[in-house]
């Protein structure tokens, strides 16, 4: 599925509206150049999971935790690690196991750790446009919104 929108608002909306139609343990594999709306995007997810925390980048701290949703939402920035050896070593797997919503920012430097992901790029389009494109996710096309 292919979306463009026209500001950060609207890059929000679509990460709302694709909350509401995630189950536990989704994994959402992030690509996008740095001020892309990443992380837009998640404060979107957010929201659409009912969280009440602010959603900030988790560039220095690896991962944001946020519970107060319908689903815990666990926002990983991968842009400091080499491999997917270092996403295990921070307790990927327990991550996985909590039952919660795994936004992966940076996937590509972890890519092999993350089969069954649904893949959503985001290109710049413009000076507050994007171009938002989700596929994959267990073998099967990215939710409908």
């Amino acid at each position: 599925m292919e979306y463009i929108t026209h500001s950060p608002a609207e890059t929000e909306a679509v990460g709302e509206a694709l909350a509401k139609t995630l189950r536990p343990g989704t994994v959402l594999a992030f690509r996008g150049d740095l001020g892309a709306g990443k992380t837009a995007f998640t404060r979107g997810l957010g929201r659409g999971l009912g969280c009440t925390e602010r959603v900030t980048s988790p560039t220095y701290t690896i991962v944001n935790e946020y519970t107060s949703g319908r689903l815990p939402l666990f926002h990983f920035d991968m842009y400091r690690l080499r491999s997917s050896e270092d996403l295990f070593d921070i307790g990927w797997e327990d991550y996985l196991e909590r039952g919660g919503v795994c936004a992966v920012e940076w996937s590509e430097n972890v890519a092999d750790a993350l089969d069954g992901a649904i893949r959503i790029t985001i290109e710049k389009t413009g000076e507050n446009s994007r171009r938002i494109l989700m596929e994959g996710g267990d073998g099967h096309a990215a939710p409908v919104l």
